[in-house]
């Protein structure tokens, strides 16, 4: 099945086959993209896969052209998505930049701050992590407790936020301070752009399992940043991080699924390579892994026919968020299921590259936390898809 999106995205499907085709060489298939995708260090592959992309504005495509980018719309973007997808060629972004904070500095920000922000981002100068979660703020991030204090043309900010991925690799962190402590819960917080250099800013990697470290706590012990950072406003914030949480979830929802596919496929080598690919509970695996991907592929032709008639995504995004978050958390078990004692055999052994799958084990139990736990969205979903009573109101009539 696919959707007719007219002759003129059509058109603009050819000339990004054209330009891959152009600019492609061959040693993009050793590029990591979610290692870039984090600010780490590039190899000369990377470099200069990334300055053809810059070159001809393939770097945050959906911003505006005076921004540095080519302001394509959900459609168009769903077609980058799918030609570099189907090229196998790497789909570099700039990381939480582009389509987290970058996104939010356009729907908030002034005329002024778009001016001086993102070409930042664009060029790499500014690479940007998330300071939400704190200790006793996640899934209530409203709750938290990092204050912002005006001073001046400043403002000071102090407390400590955690599970912030890449922070050691960032100079720049986009964080919710509470400027108002006298406000409603929900009010007086603000979305500041805070300096990480030279800046009474500190991180401490967190350990995880695997030895590894891709989260850290932060550490804001009065950092300093000009008032021109503050998005939206003083005391605006919790507005301007619903945009931001909103992308998160479903920046790209429409081609979702690509992303899973040929993880799929691999897992389908894999069990061929261990002989295992004609056992009749991997295939029921297999078989219901497969029909999950069908269904997210599915979902966001449905999401592509919803914006080529002109409707956006809103809480919907949720359900998205939800389906591959724990369909992801269960193909990591499989996948350790299918390895047997192959998994615990090191890296590169008889063939097999069981760190993959570790860290795809691991990283997908995260998945169904960070942006928003399972259970979060499930209560989205309830309230605002279909329109259940909310929880207070739930608990109220019970003790009437």
């Amino acid at each position: 099945m696919r959707i007719d999106l007219g002759p003129e995205v059509e058109k603009f499907r050819g000339e990004v086959r054209d330009w891959i085709k152009t600019n492609r060489f061959q040693e993009l298939d050793q590029i990591d993209e979610e290692e870039y995708n984090l600010f780490a260090s590039p190899s000369e592959a990377v470099q200069e896969w990334v300055s053809r992309l810059r070159k001809d504005r393939w770097l945050c495509v959906a911003w505006p052209e005076e921004y540095g980018g080519r302001g394509l719309g959900p459609l168009e973007l769903s077609v980058v998505n799918q030609e570099f997808a189907a090229a196998k060629v790497p789909r570099i972004t700039m990381g939480m930049g582009e389509w987290l904070v970058g996104p939010s500095i356009i729907a908030h920000a002034t005329e002024e701050q778009k001016a001086f922000f993102l070409p930042r981002i664009v060029s790499g100068e500014d690479r940007y992590c998330q300071g939400f979660s704190e200790p006793d703020a996640g899934s209530d991030l409203a709750g938290l407790k990092t204050k912002g204090v005006v001073e001046g043309d400043e403002i000071i900010v102090t407390g400590q936020k955690v599970w912030t991925s890449g922070a050691s690799r960032c100079n720049m962190v986009f964080t919710l301070a509470r400027t108002d402590p006298e406000a409603p819960k929900h009010n007086g917080i603000s979305y500041v752009l805070v300096p990480m250099d030279d800046n009474n800013v500190t991180y401490r990697p967190i350990k995880q399992i695997t030895g590894e470290s891709h989260f850290f706590e932060v550490f804001y012990d009065g950092a300093r940043a000009p008032m021109f950072n503050v998005i939206g406003g003083l005391n605006n914030g919790w507005k301007v991080a619903m945009t931001t949480l909103g992308n998160e979830r479903g920046a790209t929802a429409a081609t979702q699924h690509l992303r899973f596919e040929g993880e799929l496929w691999d897992l389908v080598d894999l069990a061929k390579k261990l002989g295992k690919s004609e056992d009749p509970l991997v295939r029921q695996h297999l078989a219901w892994a497969y029909t999950h991907v069908e269904l997210m592929r599915m979902q966001g032709l449905r999401i592509l026919a919803g914006i080529a008639a002109g409707k956006g995504l809103g809480p919907e995004s949720s359900i998205n968020k939800l389906f591959w978050s724990e369909y992801h958390k269960r193909l990591g078990e499989v996948a350790m299921e299918i390895l047997g004692p192959a998994g615990f055999a090191t890296a590169g052994a008889n063939g097999v590259d069981a760190q993959r799958w570790w860290h795809t084990f691991l990283s997908a139990r995260a998945e169904t936390i960070y942006a928003g736990t399972s259970e979060i969205q499930r209560k989205i979903i309830s309230e605002r898809v279909l329109g259940l009573p909310r929880e207070s109101q739930v608990k109220k009539a019970q003790s009437a």
